[in-house]
């Protein structure tokens, strides 16, 4: 069976399922804020209109500023392209045949970018339930290799790694000339935003990657950027096509970027949602991952491979995140987005269903 890559794909998990696709489907395997865009953006919408009539600015002039005011890195260690998808493959023609790791569960484009220039690609799977990062045992490693790929709050599990721990691994990877590449696509759904870009300096050798179509749920319209030093983006940039970032998602971005109380008014509701899921998946005995973002791990303890309940629900128009092409996981998770009240409540019914069938 040949599974989809990624979330937000019903119609091809349905088709690789053998599930008939019902009239009505709510889709919790996309991963971007419920509550959709910005009212600013929404507003904005028309009088853009006329933007798409001329090329865009390939050097992303207004939105590097913005950047660069708002996180507080030179302009020249900022670096925006189509979407975090393509800077991961940007990052991977960098990174052509040298030797990386990457530490699992984690996005599965970083091994997809990485072995399209045939790097030597190997894994550190964490701990199933304990998902802390142990340095002990990734330390010594690093000498063997150029690059590092870690998710932090990570995909898939959610799970916000201990700050202390991170900033360990960056003096690991530093003392060892391996390049930490650190994923931070989902930062600013955490409860403590506290990101690692003041430890992007010209002297360092980090790269940090950012997405803004996850927070303000413009993902048909890709945009991200990644932070480092000059010197890395300098060789980086020369992998970017001109006009790669459209007209319309840097006018969504510059908007998005400056509704601060919408972010909060996010991660207010998205805490307040995870707490009332959890509450019940720790009632119906269901095992899930300690997330602190907008999406979490979720498995029945009495199944080792989830399929059974991936179709039981699929059934009932409910579509998870299968965990087949996680190296780590292999089906025996599945991951759930949070969504509004309305629509978590008929997951969680559902999920009450299946744990009291006979």
């Amino acid at each position: 069976m040949k599974w989809p890559t990624h979330g937000s794909n019903p119609t091809y998990l349905y088709h690789a399922s053998g599930v008939k696709t019902p009239d009505r489907i709510i889709d919790f395997s996309v991963n971007t804020n419920p509550f959709g865009p910005p009212a600013i953006i929404k507003e904005k919408w028309p009088s853009w209109f006329q933007a798409i009539t001329d090329y865009p600015d390939p050097n992303v002039t207004k939105l590097h500023h913005l950047i660069s005011r708002k996180v507080g890195v030179s302009e020249n260690q900022i670096l925006i392209g189509n979407g975090a998808a393509e800077l991961i493959q940007i990052i991977g023609q960098w990174l052509r045949g040298k030797k990386v790791l990457i530490i699992q569960p984690a996005f599965y484009e970083y091994e997809q970018a990485c072995r399209a220039y045939d790097c030597q690609i190997d894994y550190f799977g964490l701990t199933e339930g304990d998902w802390s990062l142990p340095l002990q045992e990734i330390g010594p490693l690093l000498k063997a290799y150029d690059a590092v790929f870690l998710c932090t709050p990570n995909n898939p599990t959610g799970v916000v790694f201990e700050r202390k721990d991170i900033i360990q691994l960056i003096d690991q990877c530093h003392a060892h000339a391996c390049t930490l590449i650190i994923d931070e696509a989902f930062y600013d759904f955490a409860d403590d935003t506290t990101s690692y870009s003041k430890y992007v300096t010209n002297e360092s050798n980090i790269i940090l990657l950012r997405s803004l179509t996850k927070m303000y749920a413009v993902a048909g319209l890709r945009i991200g950027y990644m932070l480092a030093s000059e010197a890395i983006i300098k060789q980086l940039a020369k992998f970017k096509p001109h006009w790669s970032v459209n007209a319309l998602a840097m006018l969504a971005a510059e908007t998005g970027l400056l509704d601060d109380p919408f972010v909060q008014m996010t991660r207010k509701k998205i805490h307040e949602n995870r707490n009332e899921i959890f509450e019940f998946l720790n009632l119906y005995q269901y095992e899930y991952s300690p997330s602190k973002v907008n999406f979490y791990l979720l498995k029945d303890p009495r199944l080792q491979d989830q399929k059974p309940l991936l179709e039981f629900l699929l059934q009932k128009g409910i579509v998870l995140r299968h965990t087949y092409n996680f190296p780590s996981l292999e089906g025996r998770w599945l991951r759930v987005a949070i969504k509004k009240k309305e629509e978590n409540a008929i997951l969680l019914e559902a999920l009450r269903q299946w744990r009291n069938q006979p």
